[in-house]
């Protein structure tokens, strides 16, 4: 079953909860291939909760939410993983295992989803790693890389199985402003390629300088910049 012209993401009359807190309500949007939405919102409104349900690390307890083909209010545990592999999730701290050199780090991933042969493993590690600029970091360990190499590994990571869409939850936070333009630069490449994003985030800067489809958590609802306008205030971040 192909889902190619069906919206990666579709969200219908959906609650959003954190533990037993309802964090945003009625959420109705859809993300369709190839295209980049920013998420936006100050922190604690709803952005890492909406994104962690998206890829069923919180229970989505009302409302209907399809990811990548998935029904995520009925999808089974043995399934979470599937999902996945059609998802690159990313993280503003970087989640690396510090004790396992970056190739180690892609090897573990790879192996949890599925592949087994290590001469493709190997040959798509190389792609990744080329695809953001790290062709030579292989054997090193995370420590050894500043912040910026870190986080182009973990996007290299993300694109291990050629994902449908990219689920960032700020991806440039822990970063200088020149290090966040070219990593941001790296998401605008992918995207291109045709990989959908969605990409939460501080920096009122990149939402301001690189114009694009907005939601944004305020006061327990999502807004869209696709269907009204609204003040895109740093007050708002």
């Amino acid at each position: 079953m192909s889902f190619s012209s069906d919206p990666v993401v579709r969200i219908k009359n959906a609650s959003i909860f954190q533990d037993d807190k309802t964090v945003l309500n009625d959420v109705n949007f859809e993300i369709e291939k190839g295209e980049f939405v920013f998420l936006i919102g100050r922190t604690g409104g709803g952005k890492t909760s909406l994104l962690k349900t998206l890829y069923a690390d919180l229970d989505l307890r009302l409302g209907e939410i399809n990811v990548a083909g998935y029904n995520i209010g009925n999808i089974k545990k043995n399934e979470i993983p599937l999902l996945r592999r059609k998802l690159g999730i990313i993280f503003q701290d970087f989640q690396l295992f510090p004790d396992r050199t970056v190739a180690e780090n892609l090897t573990f991933v790879m192996k949890a989803t599925g592949w087994k042969e290590n001469s493709k493993m190997k040959a798509r590690q190389t792609e990744v790693l080329m695809q953001v600029g790290l062709g030579s970091v292989a054997s090193k360990m995370p420590h050894q890389l500043s912040g910026g190499e870190q986080q182009r590994v973990v996007i290299a990571r993300a694109l291990l199985n050629e994902p449908v869409i990219l689920l960032a939850d700020e991806p440039t936070g822990n970063l200088d402003p020149e290090v966040s333009q070219g990593i941001f630069k790296l998401f605008q490449d992918i995207n291109k390629s045709g990989t959908a994003v969605l990409m939460a985030t501080h920096d009122h800067t990149l939402v301001k300088n690189y114009p694009a489809r907005v939601l944004k958590c305020d006061g327990g609802k999502l807004l869209d910049s696709k269907l009204e306008n609204f003040e895109l205030s740093a007050k708002y971040y």
